[in-house]
C-alpha cells in the first residue's frame, strides 16, 4: 500500500488519490470444479481499495494471488498522488509501465483491479451509480446461467439448471469438451439432459474452453444442433483464429471467445478475423472498464455484440453503458463468491439485471470484511 498526500488535498482538476491497498481471499468451491482442460478445488480473488477525499473505491480480479505484489511494487506509485477522475490516464500509465515487467495474464489482472476501483472510486465522489457516471444505453442487461461443470454429476446439474430457470433466466450455459474432448457420448448426454430440464422455450449454450479440434468442433456442433444450442464458446482454441473462422463458417450456433484478451490489439485482430459472431471480454483481465468500453466500440463498428465474461457485479454497469451488449454471465462461482463476500449484489430474477437502480455509488458493492476476514491470505 502507498500513502502520499493528506486526506482530502486535491489538485486543481480534483481530488487526488491518496492511499492504494490490496489483499488476496481464497475461497473454496462449493462442489469440485473442472471444465475442458482444467480442475480446481478454489478461487482466489484480488481486491483492490483507491481513496481520495473520504471516499474508496474497489475493485478485483479473479486469478494467481501473484496479482498482489503487482499492485503494490508496480503500480500503486503510479496511482497515488495523481486525479482521481483521470482514469484512463492512470490506465495508460500502468500499461506503459509494465511494458518489461509483462503486461498480459497476472499483470493485466492487476492493472483491470486497479482500474475498476478509480472507476468506482470515481463514481463515489460523483455520488452517482457507475453507470450514470458512465453514461446509460439501456437500464436493464439480460443474463445468463453458468456452470454445467464437467465434474457435476446429472444430479448436480439437473439442480444447477432448475435453479436459474426458477429465477426466470431463461439463458443457461454448461461445460463441454471434458477431458480435451475425450468424452463425447457423455458432452452429448449432458447437453441432452440440460435441455430436457430447461424446456424447449430457453436459450442453450456450451463452453469447450478450448478443448475440440477444428473438425471435431464442427462434428459436435452438428450433433447439438438437434438440442438447440444456439452458443459455441471457445469451440476451439481462442488462439487460433482460423480455426476459429473455420467453426464460424462451419456451424449454424454462433461462435464465441475473447475471454483470454489483455489488451486492446488482442480484440480487434480476433473482431476483424471473422472468427466470431460475439466478442466476449473480461473487464477483471482485460485491462479494466477503460479497455473494456474501447473492446465494446471495437465490436460494435464490426457489427458485432459484446458479452461480459464472468465477473458479473463488475460487469453490469459497464454493459448498460454500451449499446451492443448482448449479455452477461452469471457465472456459478463467481456469484457465488460476490454474494458472499461483498453487500449490495444484484438480483437476477426474470433474466436481467437493473445496475444503479438502488441509488448507491459507484457499483454499488461494499466488502462485508467479517464475512470476508474467514477467507483473507494476504
Amino acid at each position: 500500500m502507498r500513502q502520499a498526500t493528506p486526506q482530502g488535498q486535491t489538485l486543481r482538476d480534483g481530488p487526488v488519490v491518496e492511499h492504494l491497498a490490496v489483499s488476496v481471499y481464497r475461497v473454496p468451491t462449493d462442489l469440485p470444479g473442472g471444465d475442458a482442460t482444467l480442475t480446481w478445488d478454489a478461487t482466489t480473488l484480488v481486491l483492490v481499495e483507491a481513496t481520495a477525499a473520504g471516499r474508496t473505491g474497489i475493485g478485483f480480479t479473479y486469478g494467481s494471488p501473484a496479482t498482489a505484489p503487482v499492485v503494490e511494487h508496480e503500480l500503486a506509485d503510479l496511482v497515488v498522488g495523481h486525479g482521481a477522475f483521470d482514469v484512463p490516464a492512470a490506465n495508460d500509465r500502468m500499461s506503459r509501465a509494465l511494458r518489461n515487467a509483462g503486461r498480459p495474464g497476472i499483470a493485466a489482472g492487476a492493472v483491470s483491479a486497479v482500474d475498476i476501483a478509480l472507476w468506482d472510486l470515481k463514481a463515489r465522489l460523483l455520488d452517482l451509480p457507475l453507470v450514470r457516471s458512465l453514461g446509460a444505453a439501456r437500464d436493464e442487461v439480460a443474463v445468463y446461467g453458468s456452470g454445467g461443470l464437467t465434474t457435476y454429476d446429472d444430479a448436480q446439474l439437473e439442480r444447477q439448471l432448475r435453479g436459474w430457470t426458477d429465477q426466470g433466466i431463461e439463458r443457461v450455459k454448461i461445460k463441454v469438451a471434458e477431458s480435451w474432448g475425450r468424452c463425447e457420448a457423455r458432452d452429448l448426454h449432458r447437453t441432452a439432459l440440460a435441455r430436457r430440464v430447461v424446456g424447449d422455450a430457453a436459450e442453450l449454450y456450451v463452453d469447450a474452453n478450448g478443448g475440440y479440434t477444428r473438425k471435431q468442433a464442427v462434428r459436435m456442433a452438428a450433433a447439438m444442433a438437434g438440442l438447440g444450442v444456439t452458443w459455441l464458446e471457445e469451440p476451439v482454441s481462442s488462439d487460433d483464429l482460423t480455426g476459429l473462422r473455420e467453426v464460424r463458417d462451419a456451424v449454424t450456433a454462433d461462435v464465441a471467445a475473447g475471454e483470454y484478451g489483455y489488451a486492446l490489439p488482442y480484440f480487434a485482430r480476433m473482431a476483424a478475423s471473422g472468427a466470431v459472431d460475439c466478442l466476449q471480454a473480461d473487464v477483471t483481465r482485460c485491462g479494466g472498464i477503460t479497455v473494456w468500453l474501447r473492446v465494446a466500440a471495437v465490436a460494435e463498428g464490426l457489427g458485432l455484440h459484446i458479452s461480459g465474461h464472468c465477473a458479473p457485479h463488475l460487469h453490469a454497469h459497464v454493459a448498460a453503458a454500451v449499446p451492443n451488449t448482448r449479455h452477461l454471465e452469471w457465472f456459478h462461482d463467481h456469484v457465488r463468491i460476490e454474494n458472499l463476500l461483498f453487500h449490495g449484489t444484484l438480483d437476477p430474477r426474470g433474466g436481467t439485471v437493473t445496475p444503479g437502480a438502488s441509488g448507491e455509488p459507484g457499483h454499488g458493492l461494499t466488502l462485508d470484511r467479517a464475512a470476508a476476514d474467514r477467507y483473507r491470505t494476504a
